[in-house]
Formats: structure tokens, sequence, C-alpha cells
């Protein structure tokens, strides 16, 4: 395998002063007052002259949106605007005053004299900026990677036999990176990183986050997702599945056409990295590595402006009239779909002929119109699928047909726009019965022309205004089809039940497709491409606000690179800056939580081990310590585990019982002791462990606790709120709490706290004369918050002679109410380790303290 951390060496560029793209689609208002209040959006400063820095959005997508050509007689290229393309019509989601550039590669090939001069041409008539790939690169990167490996991978297709498939090449996956370092090269030379925004699209250029990220910290960057994410199940067959996680959540903001594809998503990110993700206030968002990477969940939309404006154009009226003549008399049905294999389009066409066969009144009435797109791809599945369909419609029409009649007409060359249109809106029904989509916009561009405008109305013969109907079947594997629904779902396998839906759509009462229409064209008009882009970019800069507020650093190799996202006061707890307060003080209070502190939560041995008895042997035996272990293990087992340390003190069941030292004897919570509830909880967790493999049930003396750890890592969480809203329940008048910690469920008494329990301790110390002056807590999960809680407000107890230094220190970067952390387990015991040996040495005369500004290298280690 080849080291991928070369690709990472990335270069900064000199920042360009980009003009705006030219001119603008035709706009629409979709929604009253939309657009109005996106081009009168707030702008203090009514100065045109100003230098003011302009909001500037960075769009990085695999192809430009740009028509190329070259004159064959003076051998110059010509550039037009491709103002089909979604990256070129989501600018009027923008603020006018925005500045668009985009990066991407060219559908042609530029000679490599030419390129320089292309370059120029293009950043200053289009804003555009391209990155030239070489024919053998981009082969292996878009045919290769993306369309053989990716594509179908993503549309749940395994390569398990030559024919389904190739297997995973590491060669195009190594053209796949390189390809996503040179478009993040591109993104650099343009890019203001304290200013501009940048938006990637689509599984092409599923690494380049990574790479933003590791140059630019604070990078603002989102990333949308226009195919599915598929099961963990599938996705987990790829072998480079980490790293391109790792490149997602190197994005502030990833988009999702449904919450499916989030979903899954989702899982994955559980599953292979352990993340685990909450939502607030309707936001997703996943906690990775001190950053919040939120997911956002909107399927794109349509430009009505566009569309209306070639419906009226006259050669789309002419191609109406004609459409409608042809088909006088007959159920006009039509399909347009891209020829692969995952459109769907054989199935769709048995599905005609099943309905043919159940309803022979229909031969002569029905006819099928299938338009099939080019393919994007090349290979022998999409030469098999095409061989397919001319076959099946061969025959079908041979069966069906009548002397001037085919039921199915399939047309294969390249169609223009406008004739798609048309065919549009004649049709009474449109059918999508693909397998798997991610978002297909063929049903919402049917919607829009069914609605008609002037014109079309006048070609069609229709009374201006009058109602208009449309009827719609889709799969329920398409990613608009949970935003239709009003549309017939159908899964596309199901050939009977896809011909009873095109039966039902045909037949429709009048009425009935007017209100379906009505609901639909709603939606998509309030929904089009604008709103989908305005509420992506709005949500990208929430996402983004708290960038400057916390500190960051970078670390990782490779792919795997990430940055740890902290806050101002939340810093990494330094051995030498602990040793030196510990060295100048005579009153400590050392309190340690037990598992995933001193012990990691992976262990499987659960006993401590020879060196961590040394180190507590070495603490405890200076005098001027108290060492405390306070768990939510039960007292026997502590008291076993810690036999040989004399002068340790345990607080057991989260200090429901208390022991000074092995001499001394176990003092119990003054909580009434009533364990009546137990013969009501014991049931219910009882219950849940039966219907989830892997988890079990701890009972303390004092407790009961519902461990998930070695469960399925989505089912045990999901039982896990299940059973805490159960016992909650069922306990609501019992005094006890339920609450929900690290991979358990716990049930113990009320007043009882790893919190109460380190006040005690204090409490007790300051009444007998030796309150601390130096108090080190260190604790690793959510019961442990109590205890940070509780020494902090220490400072204001009267019971205390004197401010102490106290360091509460969680384990692992994380939302805390610790003001330091540590990385580890293994840090932990380093840090004990140098506390014991500062206690058996002699102490030095100077007690330098070292600031954390002459460390902040040594935090990333």
């Amino acid at each position: 395998m080849v080291s991928c951390a070369n690709f990472l060496d990335l270069a900064s560029g000199d920042l360009l002063d980009l003009s705006r793209t030219p001119r603008a689609l035709p706009r629409v208002m979709t929604v009253p007052g939309v657009i109005t209040d996106i081009e009168g959006s707030n702008n203090e400063d009514s100065d045109d002259s100003s230098t003011a820095c302009r909001e500037r959005i960075i769009i990085v997508a695999n192809v430009l949106p740009l028509h190329a050509k070259r004159d064959d007689a003076t051998g110059r290229w010509f550039f037009t605007l491709d103002e089909d393309s979604i990256l070129l019509q989501m600018k009027d989601g923008f603020p006018s005053e925005t500045d668009v550039i985009y990066v991407g590669s060219l559908t042609v090939d530029i000679d490599i004299n030419e390129q320089e001069e292309v370059s120029q041409k293009l950043l200053e008539e289009f804003s555009c900026v391209p990155t030239f790939l070489s024919p053998d690169l981009y082969k292996k990167f878009y045919h290769g990677f993306c369309k053989q490996q990716l594509w179908p991978l993503f549309h749940y297709m395994l390569p398990i036999c030559p024919d389904r498939g190739d297997l995973f090449n590491r060669s195009l996956w190594q053209a796949y990176v390189s390809v996503n370092k040179i478009f993040a090269d591109k993104v650099m030379e343009v890019i203001n990183p304290d200013e501009d925004y940048v938006w990637v699209h689509d599984y092409h250029l599923m690494v380049l986050p990574t790479f933003l990220r590791k140059r630019f910290h604070r990078v603002r960057l989102g990333f949308f997702l226009h195919s599915p994410f598929p099961s963990s199940e599938i996705y987990r067959t790829l072998p480079v599945r980490e790293e391109i996680l790792k490149g997602l959540l190197n994005s502030d903001l990833i988009g999702f056409h449904t919450f499916d594809y989030a979903r899954h998503f989702l899982s994955c990110c559980s599953r292979m990295l352990g993340l685990e993700y909450a939502s607030k206030r309707g936001y997703i968002g996943l906690d990775y590595f001190g950053r919040t990477v939120y997911l956002k969940i909107l399927p794109v939309g349509v430009h009505m402006g566009r569309l209306e404006s070639i419906l009226n154009l006259s050669s789309t009226t002419v191609k109406v009239k004609e459409i409608q003549e042809k088909f006088t008399g007959k159920k006009l049905i039509v399909g347009v779909d891209d020829m692969d294999i995952f459109k769907g389009i054989s199935l769709k066409l048995l599905a005609v002929e099943q309905l043919l066969e159940l309803h022979p009144e229909l031969q002569g009435k029905l006819v099928l119109v299938q338009i099939v797109n080019p393919a994007r791809s090349t290979g022998k599945d999409v030469q098999e699928a095409m061989r397919e369909t001319q076959l099946t419609v061969r025959r079908i029409n041979k069966i069906y047909g009548l002397p001037g009649y085919d039921p199915i007409i399939l047309i294969e060359h390249s169609v223009p726009l406008y004739e798609k249109i048309a065919y549009y809106a004649v049709a009474e029904c449109c059918i999508v019965n693909a397998v798997r989509d991610g978002m297909n916009l063929v049903p919402y561009k049917y919607i829009v022309c069914r609605q008609g405008t002037p014109k079309v109305d006048e070609a069609m013969n229709l009374i201006a205004g009058a109602p208009r109907t449309s009827s719609l079947v889709v799969s329920e594997f398409v990613g608009c089809s949970p935003s239709l629904s009003g549309a017939i779902r159908v899964n596309p396998w199901d050939i009977d039940a896809v011909a009873e839906a095109l039966s039902l759509a045909i037949n429709m009462p009048v009425a009935e497709k007017q209100l379906r229409h009505e609901k639909h064209y709603r939606y998509v008009s309030s929904h089009d491409v604008a709103y989908w882009a305005r509420s992506f970019v709005q949500d990208l800069e929430k996402a983004c606000k708290d960038h400057y507020s916390k500190r960051c650093w970078g670390t990782g190799f490779g792919l795997g690179f990430r940055v740890l996202s902290l806050s101002p006061n939340f810093r990494k707890l330094i051995s030498d800056h602990i040793v030196s307060a510990y060295r100048r003080t005579s009153r400590r209070v050392i309190l340690l939580d037990y598992d995933g502190t001193i012990m990691p939560q992976t262990s499987i041995v659960k006993t401590p081990g020879p060196e961590i008895i040394s180190i507590l042997n070495n603490l405890c035996s200076d005098p001027k310590n108290t060492v405390f272990i306070v768990s939510g293990r039960g007292r026997s087992s502590l008291s076993e585990w810690f036999a040989p340390c004399d002068r340790l003190g345990i607080a057991a069941e989260h200090g429901y019982f208390i022991r000074w030292s092995k001499a001394s004897a176990w003092e119990s919570s003054p909580v009434v002791a009533d364990i009546d509830w137990k013969r009501i909880a014991e049931p219910v967790m009882r219950l849940y462990t039966e219907a989830t493999d892997g988890s079990c049930i701890e009972t303390k003396e004092s407790a009961l606790v519902w461990h998930h750890q070695d469960a399925d890592s989505d089912f045990g969480p999901c039982q896990a709120m299940e059973l805490l809203d159960h016992l909650e329940s069922v306990l609501a008048n019992d005094p006890v709490v339920v609450k929900k910690g690290q991979y358990i469920v716990e049930v113990k008494p009320q007043g009882v706290s790893k919190g109460l329990a380190a006040e005690k301790l204090l409490s007790t110390l300051g009444s007998s004369g030796k309150s601390p002056d130096f108090i080190l807590c260190i604790g690793d999960d959510r019961s442990d918050e109590d205890m940070f809680e509780a020494i902090s407000n220490a400072v204001s107890s009267p019971s205390l002679l004197a401010v102490p230094e106290i360091f509460a220190c969680t384990v692992g970067q994380k939302p805390s109410k610790a003001k330091y952390y540590v990385n580890d387990t293994a840090d932990v015991v380093r840090m004990l380790e140098g506390l014991a040996s500062a206690s058996l040495k002699p102490k030095f005369s100077s007690h330098t303290q070292v600031s954390f500004d002459t460390v902040a290298c040594d935090a990333l280690q």
C-alpha cells in the first residue's frame, strides 16, 4: 500500500481578485416575498464604492457549469455557460451581492500549452477556476474509481462476481486521492480562508475536505452528497471506508437528500468510528474531536424560471402541438432516464407489458414514450442494459402493436431539453421506476410543465386559469419520493404492483388528479433550487459561527487528519504544571474514577495491575495526601481489588458507601436504604436483557445497572433509551433516579452521586482542620461531571481555610465541566506516576511553573 501522507503536503496560493459570473438565469418569485428578501438583505453600507469585503462562496464540483467548443478555423476555444447546470442555477439562492467562484474540471482536454490562456479567460469571464487533469488520470479517477467502484457501491451493488462490478483497485483509489488533492490546490489558490465559504459537491470529491482542513483549520466548509448513501452493511465493504468517512467529517455541514441517507451515514460513523450524534432544536450534530459536524436533510429543487422560459419558447409550443396531434385519443405516459443499470427501465417496460396483458382494452390507446439519455459511464453492464431494453421494446411492440401503433416508443438519441419539456407538458402520467437513485428531478420538472404557461395553454387549447392535472408513479427508492406525498409510490421490483399503479394513475378521477397536482406544485414551486441553496448556506453559516471562539490543533496522519477544536478555557493538563503545584502544597486530595480513568473501558480484565497498585501505594504513603477511588462499582469488588492499598480511601456505588482506609469501617449514605424498588426495576431490566444480545445486569447493594457495551452499536443505545423511558415511568413514585451513562442505564437512590460524595469528603477534611490546598479530580463520564462541579464549588465553601489549587480533569476531549483534559488512561497513569515520584524525591528549591503557552505543542501529543 502506498502511503497517502505525501498527498497532504498542501501549498497555499496567492489570493486572486475574481469577478462574478456575468449574468444570471431568469428568476421567478416562487413564494411571495422570497426573492425580494434575498436581494434586499441587510446591507448597512450603502456606498457602492466601499472597499468592504463582499461575501464569497467557492463552489467545487467535478465539472464546471460550462460548454466548451473549439473553432475549427481559428483553433481557439469558446466557452458558454451551461444554464441547465444546477451549479449555475443555485446562485439564485444567494444574496445578489455574493460573489461566486467555481472550481472544477472541463469536459474537454486542453493542450498543456493552452491551459494558462484558458485559465485566465475562464477566470475573467466566468469566475471559473479549471482543474486540468491528464486523460489517463481522469479515466482512472472518473471512469475507474468513481463510476466502477463508488457509484455501484452507493447504489447497493457489491462486486461479488466479475459481472457485478469491479473489485477494489488500489491504483484507482490513488488516482481519486490525487485528483481531490489537485482540486484542493485550486481552491487554495483563490480562497480567503477567513472570509470565504466553500461548498463541495458529490461523491467525486469526498476526501477533498481533509486537504482543505489540514491547510486551513477554520475553513468554512460544506459538502452535499447528490447520490444515495448506502446502509452500513454495504458501505463497510469498502476497503477505504474510514478514509472517506473522515474526509466527510472534516466538513462543517454535510447535506443529504433524505433522512434515510443521513441515517445510514450516522450508522457508519457509529459503527466504524464510535461517534455518537445528538439532535438539538431540529439540527443533527456529530461531535468530532471537539468540532460539531452538522447534518442537513433537504432535497434539491428545480429552477422554476429556467423551465418556464423554455416552456415559452416557440420551438417548445410547436413540439407540444406536434405531440398532441400525434397522440390524439391516446393515454400518453412519459419516462425520462439515463441509461444505466439502476434506472429500472427494463422493469418499467415489463410493467407496461403486464398492464396491456391485464387490460386488453388499453391496446391501441396506451403509449409509453421512453426517452433514454446517453450513458454517463462506459462498461459492459451499460451495454447489456441497453441491449436488454431494445430487445424488450421490440418484443412488446411485436405482441401488442397494431398497424400504425406501437405501445412503447423508445427514443435513444440525444433529445434537446425543449422536446423533453414538451413531452412533460402533454403526458397525463409520468413514471420514474429506478431501483436506486439519489435525487431524480424528472417528477419535479413534470409537475412544473403540467402547470404550464399561457403560451403552452394556447398551444394545447386549454382555458387559461383552468385547474391542472398530473399523475405520478414514483419508485420508493428514489430520493424525491418522500417529498411527493401525492404520488403513487411503488416497489420497482414488483412488476404487478407497478402495472396496477399505472392503471390507477391513468384512470384516476380528474378531481383527484387536480388535488394531487396542486399539492405537488405547491411544494415544488416553494422548494426550488434557490430555496435549497439558500437554506444550505444559511445552515453552513450557523455551523461555522463558533470557529474563532475555540482553539484548534491539527492531528493525525494522511487521510486520517482531523482538527481538535476546544474551548479556550479547556486545556490539556500538563504533567510539569501539576507536579509544580503538587510540590508546593501540603494538604492534598486526589479523587480518581476507576473505569475509563485508570482502567481502560475496553479492557477485558478489570482488576488493577501491579503498576496501578504500586503508584497508588506511593501516593498514599505521603502523609500530605488523601487519595480516594470514587467509583460506581460495588464495595466488595473494590475492596478485593485494592486490598494491597492499606491507606487508600474508597467511595463505592457513587459514594453510597465510603471507607477512609482499609482499617476503617464502611460508612453508609444517610439516605434511607429502601430497596423495594428493585422488585419493580429488575424484571424490567431482565426483559431488555433477554431482548438485547450482549447486554447484562449488574446488581449492587444500592443500585441496579444495565450494561450494553457488548451489544450492537446501533441497537444497544436504542434499547438503552427505551429502557430509560420505561424505568422512569414505572419508578415515578419511588425515591430513586434513573440515569443513562456510558454504555449503561443505572437506577440508584435519590441523593446519591459522586458530587455529594466529594462534598462530604472535603467537608469532613475541612471540619477536622485538614482543609486541602490542592485538589485533583479525574473522571471520564457523566457521573464524574457531578464531582467536577462539586470541587469547583468548594472554592466558596466556608469550611475551607484557603482557596485550593483545583485540577478538575476529564479523560478525552469532549464537552465537560472540567477545566482540563488528558487524552486517555495511559496519560492518567503517567501523570499519577509523576506525582508519586514527586512525593518520593526531595523538593526542588525552585518552584518554576510552566505556562501553557510554552507547552502548546505538547498538547497535541
